[in-house]
């Protein structure tokens, strides 16, 4: 079985979603509606990505080892004051964290 609640996994259902837009919608329909449909099925594959995502081991290691329980808890450590003096540290997780989000975004931008 996969995920909790066998398959489809939701990330199969979104996926099978954007697949149906991108294909049946954009071939059917042109214009504002096949932009709309293709805005649409990028934003549900970035969905997916998202819900496929396991890979938060680094972002979690470095929002922990600044003593940060999310990116909330480090915003507000970082507008107190608190991680002033750890400057490096804080750059690597928040590089850290851009590079979690643009895998889900845009998966090939390191390519670019």
């Amino acid at each position: 079985m996969s995920g909790w609640h066998g398959r489809p996994t939701a990330a199969e259902l979104v996926t099978a979603v954007a697949d149906f837009l991108d294909t049946d919608v954009r071939e059917a329909t042109d214009g504002q509606v096949n932009f709309h449909a293709r805005v649409a099925a990028n934003a549900l594959r970035m969905v997916a990505r998202e819900l496929e995502s396991t890979d938060l081991g680094a972002v979690t290691e470095a929002l922990a080892a600044l003593g940060a329980a999310d990116e909330a808890d480090l915003a507000a450590a970082i507008r107190r004051g608190d991680l002033d003096d750890r400057a490096d540290e804080v750059t690597a997780c928040l590089r850290a964290l851009v590079h979690h989000r643009l895998t889900a975004a845009h998966p090939d931008y390191e390519e670019e």
